[in-house]
């Protein structure tokens, strides 16, 4: 099974011609490797601009159209070539006051759509309610991130130990197959660590996905 590495641009870089610099050089330092698949999330204005590598959205409402100011839906962005959305991620909690509800209303509009949701959770609570009331088969195509907050942008990543028990307890719950990605101050001198011996099948990164060196030396490490 190859690993799985996305990029949380985040609301970066701040130009279009940075966003295709930044792209096209991720681009070119991955290419060829076999072993990795990586995708690009990065805002929603570059999402049409960029091609090459697989994209994925950073967020999504959950109704395909209607009079709903500043969103894009699931539909949109299948239009756009997208194959991944993230879903749930803290700094919506925690600035916009997204709900685990919330959350579970997008991974369904991004299920019906045919696109694959990273349901972002920082406690094992928000992987029963966000995806409350989905059938085995639907759940067996989400993804599920574990990014603790103490982690996301402070430089201090969760310890080997606690990531690898929040993972094990995650496929517990939704079965040995799912796919969990650790995110959270991932650098090129810990990121195997989370694949090797926390047993993730890949990362969700932030911060170190602006770098195009940083970001290609995570991902050869895993190759």
């Amino acid at each position: 099974m190859k690993h799985l590495v996305v990029a949380n641009w985040k609301m970066n870089p701040n130009s279009l011609v940075g966003a295709k610099r930044l792209f096209n050089s991720v681009k070119t330092r991955v290419r060829g490797l076999k072993g990795v698949n990586v995708v690009i999330c990065p805002p929603f204005v570059y999402l049409s601009e960029l091609s090459g590598l697989t994209l994925g959205a950073q967020n999504c409402f959950w109704k395909d159209k209607g009079a709903f100011t500043g969103e894009m839906s699931a539909k949109m962005l299948k239009d756009l070539s997208c194959k991944y959305v993230i879903v749930g991620h803290s700094e919506r909690r925690r600035y916009l006051k997204e709900t685990c509800r919330m959350a579970n209303e997008k991974i369904r509009a991004v299920l019906s759509n045919g696109l694959i949701p990273i349901l972002c959770i920082d406690n094992i609570g928000q992987v029963r309610r966000g995806l409350k009331g989905f059938s085995k088969k639907e759940i067996k195509k989400v993804i599920v991130a574990y990014e603790p907050i103490f982690a996301i942008g402070t430089g201090k990543a969760c310890s080997i130990e606690k990531a690898k028990k929040i993972n094990l307890a995650i496929r517990k719950i939704l079965g040995e197959k799912t796919v969990v990605l650790y995110g959270g101050s991932v650098n090129p001198e810990n990121a195997k660590a989370f694949i090797e011996k926390a047993q993730f099948q890949g990362l969700l990164i932030g911060s170190a996905s602006l770098d195009a060196k940083k970001f290609n030396q995570i991902v050869k490490s895993l190759n």
